[in-house]
Parts: C-alpha cells; sequence; structure tokens
C-alpha cells in the first residue's frame, strides 16, 4: 500500500487549462472519491496519477517517490476503466492472468493470484467462459478481478459503473465497499455520481473547474458545505436555496425571504445584506418549524417510504420536501412548510459560508 501526494500539479492544452495548481495528500488507506460534473478535470487527473498523461507542472509522488517521469507500468497501480475492456477470444480465467504474463511472473504464482481473485470476487464459477457470455455486473468483477491480480500499491477506478443499469450499479457499490474492507489497499475513484462518492468514500474531492471546492468526510461535505457550489451538487434530492436580505436590528439580524415572515438570527460576523439560505429537503417539514409559511403542492413524487413534494411558494419559487410517505398529497392542496433555524445553511453573496450560531444547543 502507499499514500499519494499532488503538488501545484497543473495540465494545460495549449493555452486550455485543466488542472490548476492542484495540491492533495491521500492517506495510505483510504478510499477518496474524485467526484464534479462533467468536465471538472477529474478524469484527466486519474490518468496524470496513472501515467497516462503527462502533467505540465507541479510532482507527483507515491509512496514518497516521485513519478513524474516514471512509466504507468513502472508506478506500480491498477487501473479499471469505464469499459471493461476484456480480450473478447479470452477466458476469463486467461483474461485474469495474462496481465501477469507479460510481467514473467511465474505460472505457480499467476495461478495462486488468479484463485485468490477469483475466491474475492465470487467468480470461481465464471473462469472458463469468454466475455461474451457474461453478463454487465460479470465483465465488471472480471476487470477488477485483472487489477487485484496485480497485487498494487493503489488502485484506479475511473467511473467503472456507469454502463451498469441502476439496480445493478446499488449492488455492485456495496461489492467495492466489501472489497476495500477487505484489501485495505489505497483507492481512487472518479466518479459525476454523487450518490456513489457518499456511500462508498472515506474522503470526498469536489472539483469544478480543475480546482478543489472542497475536501472532506461525506459527512462533513453534507452537513458544512463550504460554498454554494458544493452545498447544491452533494445530497440527493438537491438542497433547497432561498435567496434573502437581512437588516440589523437591536443586536439580532433580521432576514427577509420572499414568501415566508420574516425572522431573527445572532448578529452575522459580516456585513453582507445579501444572503443565500439552503434548507435540505429532509429538514423543510410540513406543517411546523421554527419559521413557517405557506405554499402550494405542484407535484408529488410517491417513493414508498417516503413522499418528495415540490411545493411552489406565493413568491412563485420552488421547494422541496421530503415527507414519510404515510399522507396522501394531491396537486393543488394548500400547505404550511417549516423548518428550524438549527437547519439552515448560510451564504454570503460571494457564495461562501457563514457561520451563525442560534445557541450552545443549535450549533451547526
Amino acid at each position: 500500500m502507499a499514500g499519494l501526494t499532488l503538488r501545484n500539479v497543473g495540465k494545460r492544452y495549449g493555452a486550455l487549462s485543466i488542472i490548476q495548481g492542484l495540491n492533495l495528500d491521500i492517506h495510505d488507506g483510504e478510499f477518496l472519491v474524485l467526484v464534479g460534473p462533467s468536465g471538472c478535470g477529474k478524469s484527466t487527473l486519474l490518468r496524470m496519477i496513472a501515467g497516462l498523461e503527462d502533467i505540465s507542472e507541479g510532482t507527483i509522488s507515491i509512496g514518497g517517490k516521485v513519478v513524474n517521469d516514471l512509466p504507468a507500468s513502472k508506478r506500480e497501480l491498477s487501473m479499471v476503466f469505464q469499459s471493461y475492456a476484456l480480450y473478447p477470444h479470452m477466458s476469463v480465467r486467461k483474461n485474469l492472468a495474462f496481465g501477469l504474463q507479460n510481467f514473467k511472473v511465474s505460472r505457480t504464482e499467476v495461478e495462486s493470484r488468479v484463485a485468490e481473485a477469483a475466491r474475492i470476487l465470487q467468480i470461481e464459477q465464471l473462469m472458463d467462459r469468454k466475455p461474451r457470455q457474461l453478463s454487465g455486473g460479470q465483465k465488471q468483477r472480471v476487470a477488477i478481478g485483472r487489477a487485484i491480480v496485480r497485487e498494487p500499491q493503489l488502485f484506479l477506478f475511473d467511473e467503472p459503473l456507469s454502463n451498469l443499469d441502476a439496480e445493478l450499479r446499488v449492488q455492485m457499490r456495496a461489492e467495492l465497499a466489501s472489497l476495500y474492507a477487505r484489501l485495505g489497499t489505497t483507492m481512487i475513484y472518479v466518479t459525476h455520481d454523487q450518490v456513489e462518492a457518499m456511500t462508498m468514500a472515506s474522503r470526498i474531492v469536489v472539483l469544478r473547474g480543475g480546482k478543489i471546492e472542497q475536501l472532506g468526510t461525506p459527512q462533513e461535505l453534507y452537513t458544512r458545505p463550504q460554498n454554494l457550489f458544493v452545498a447544491g451538487f452533494i445530497g440527493s434530492p438537491k438542497i433547497n436555496m432561498l435567496k434573502a436580505r437581512t437588516a440589523r436590528d437591536a443586536g439580532k439580524t433580521v432576514v427577509s425571504v420572499e414568501g415566508m415572515p420574516d425572522f431573527a438570527i445572532p448578529e452575522l460576523p459580516a456585513e453582507d445584506q445579501a444572503l443565500t439560505l439552503c434548507v435540505r429537503p429532509s429538514s423543510l417539514r410540513v406543517g411546523n418549524g421554527d419559521v413557517t409559511g405557506q405554499g402550494t403542492i405542484r407535484l408529488v413524487e410517491y417513493l414508498g417510504s417516503e413522499t418528495l413534494l415540490h411545493i411552489t411558494l406565493p413568491s412563485g419559487q420552488v421547494l422541496l420536501a421530503c415527507d414519510n410517505g404515510r399522507k396522501p398529497y394531491r396537486i393543488g392542496d394548500p400547505v404550511t412548510i417549516g423548518f428550524d433555524l438549527s437547519d439552515l445553511h448560510y451564504f454570503d453573496s460571494r457564495g461562501q459560508r457563514i457561520e451563525v450560531i442560534q445557541n450552545e444547543s443549535q450549533a451547526q
């Protein structure tokens, strides 16, 4: 196993900058997920770590050794791609063994590693099949097995589940998390799906435009997003954002949101009159809260264990609220919605987080 260090890493294609001065420490044995919208640079960054793309500036170190000029084959890592990239004319057994044979590993060692990978991934019964005889999930297991047999210092995954259907993706997420728990090897995983990131990662890097917006555990990113981009990207269903104005009144800050009654909070640390207030749909409740307002149900999404309500305020803004799924709602019904002050996230006019402490029991 090995950790990874990136210092001032950049990637340019002519005048186009893809990665900009990126600094990142990936701990030995952690499962780090790179997440962000399409075009944010996450796959390019992974390919730079793998040695498949040259870096324009900075240094990449694996296990304390700078590998800028080291070819991919010498970096002691394995990469699993979005496409399975299996040899169609070879059996599963031969697909697993092929890379090791190229490295002149002894036959006995090859057989031992292939058998162990098959056992870990529970594909022993598939060893004599050809790729055309496998399902999508089975093909992905073989692709992962081909990475396991190399016994690398690092595993790199580039959106490995994106070609699978929804049910199989859920299953494979669980299998990858279980694999990580068994192997304990450092894993770097790229995805645009924040649900994958939240459910598998020990830490998440949120990228935008080749820069790190926030780095932290899934819980830290969900409960303390540092800016509006992270707040809007992390969490499903998406967080509600309310434009607000503030005014000072006797040591308090009075907050005004169109379509909701004014409410007071302790004085803000910055003199910023334009705010964005964010509240998770799970914290926006029907019928009660410290602050309540009126709305009309625009759409009802019944999901079984919960119901997702799209509620239109008098201002025209639509908010999302999660209910427990037990009460029937109809489109056009008037509802009272509310939230507790302790559930709000505050962001200034630049989109950066503001810490607002209600009291000792309501600190966010």
